[in-house]
């Protein structure tokens, strides 16, 4: 079993912990994405690892059970936006871990303009700003689904949702424009 007190890990670390080649590379990706530290960055790659070790053992596989479950993963990560709903197996070999950085809440937040810069979105998210459809989201590594991007907004019982915000006045310089015309 295991105890409650001490949650199975849902990553794993590198082998080297201060390679400098790999430090280099993760960088980057750390700051472009606005990554609280490595471990978020481990979690995605073990995400994105699970999901290239199913696909490579559905892809040896033959018969009906094969068929559904190839079905099964390929609607999974279509509707997290990753791969097209026509695509096939092959494809889910393909997916990088900058595809399943995008589809993050955080990532999301700011790629909808709600936010001046990627941590500023985090901080929004931690801060029960943001909602999704009805729920509001206190993870910023939620993986948003394609059919629920548009429901990314502020939520309603948060002082950002006031269009007169000194935040939200920041955040939509685009729509000033408009209403002086």
């Amino acid at each position: 079993m295991g105890s409650p007190r001490h949650p199975k890990k849902r990553y794993s670390r590198p082998f080297k912990i201060w390679n400098r080649t790999r430090l280099d590379s993760e960088k980057p990706i750390v700051e472009e994405y606005g990554l609280k530290n490595k471990k978020e960055l481990w979690r995605t790659s073990s995400l994105l690892r699970k999901f290239t070790a199913q696909g490579k053992r559905l892809i040896a596989l033959r018969g009906l059970q094969a068929d559904v479950e190839k079905k099964q993963l390929i609607a999974k990560l279509s509707s997290l936006g990753l791969i097209s709903a026509d695509a096939s197996i092959d494809e889910v070999l393909g997916l990088d871990i900058k595809d399943f950085l995008r589809r993050r809440l955080q990532t999301v937040v700011f790629s909808k303009k709600l936010s001046r810069s990627i941590k500023q979105s985090r901080q929004f998210i931690v801060q029960r700003h943001i909602r999704v459809g009805s729920r509001i989201i206190t993870s910023p590594s939620f993986l948003v689904p394609t059919q629920l991007e548009s429901q990314v907004e502020f939520s309603e019982g948060s002082s950002l949702s006031k269009l007169d915000h000194p935040e939200r006045a920041a955040v939509k310089p685009a729509e000033v424009p408009d209403a002086k015309e």
